[in-house]
């Protein structure tokens, strides 16, 4: 299912994180090159095993 932005797999969000992490997970993507949503994405299964709730792929 697509939505009106074409994102097939994706979903979109809107959220407020705190500065100095959002500041540090932008420093982390540059200097990674790896981007923010795929950063965000990894920090969500990361939070979710940590709580004993496995994303399954």
């Amino acid at each position: 299912m697509s939505d009106k932005y074409g994102l097939k797999t994706r979903t979109r969000i809107s959220n407020a994180v705190d500065s100095e992490l959002w500041l540090k997970l932008q420093t982390l993507s540059k200097e990674t090159m790896i981007p923010i949503s795929k950063l965000l994405d990894k920090g969500i299964e990361l939070v979710l095993n940590e709580y004993e709730r496995p994303v399954e792929k």
